[in-house]
């Protein structure tokens, strides 16, 4: 694919379980738009996430999370496609429909560096980079390095290297707010408020880890 002209549409794909969407994710989402020069950004969030550990909350109480943290913000589109496929969840099925509906669009994948450490794991990685230009987004994660040094600097494809959004540090995750919730603990500076009331007022996280 090639670079894109000034007239060609670039659209950005973000996906994941926003099991709750966080304050990191909204910060990705800005930088992205702001840094890529986006025609617009597709927030996805996962269907049936077969890679995952534990069972995510249902699609609708995380769709309508997301729109709460995300659907403000100019040039975001939350796309539903995920949560209405059959079967397990993967981002290649979901590249190759979106190129499919706008073949003239470029496509720019974002990740963060957990995602992009794993991602020669994913379903089609190869053909993944293949259609999309690849985007990482560093955050701190537990367990991490978080040191784009340990990144591999050129996809699977002859696409050439990754590109990275300049992006705060953030040692927020969904991990540990679901685990703040079942102990009582302040969402503040974590989550949205809209989105913190939205947990309260569903009781969600009571009992997970």
């Amino acid at each position: 694919m090639a670079v894109a002209s000034s007239a060609q549409p670039k659209i950005g794909v973000f996906g994941g379980a926003f099991d709750p969407p966080h304050l990191a994710h909204t910060g990705l989402i800005e930088a992205a738009l702001g840094q890529l020069r986006l025609t617009e950004l597709r927030v996805i969030p996962t269907g049936h996430a077969w890679h995952k550990p534990r069972p995510l909350s249902a699609a609708t109480h995380r769709l309508a999370m997301a729109r709460l943290a995300f659907g403000h913000v100019p040039g975001v589109q939350l796309d539903e496609r995920e949560i209405h496929r059959p079967g397990p969840t993967y981002t290649i099925d979901t590249l190759r429909q979106l190129q499919a509906e706008q073949p003239q669009a470029q496509l720019l994948l974002l990740l963060g560096a957990d995602q992009a450490a794993a991602l020669p794991t994913w379903h089609e990685a190869s053909e993944i980079a293949r259609l999309a230009h690849i985007c990482v987004a560093e955050r701190a994660v537990s367990g991490s390095q978080g040191d784009s040094n340990s990144l591999p600097a050129k996809t699977a494809s002859e696409r050439g290297p990754w590109q990275y959004l300049a992006l705060a540090l953030s040692p927020i995750s969904a991990t540990e707010i679901r685990l703040k919730v079942r102990l009582g603990q302040s969402l503040t500076h974590l989550v949205a408020p809209a989105v913190a009331r939205y947990i309260q007022d569903n009781h969600l996280y009571q009992g997970v880890e």
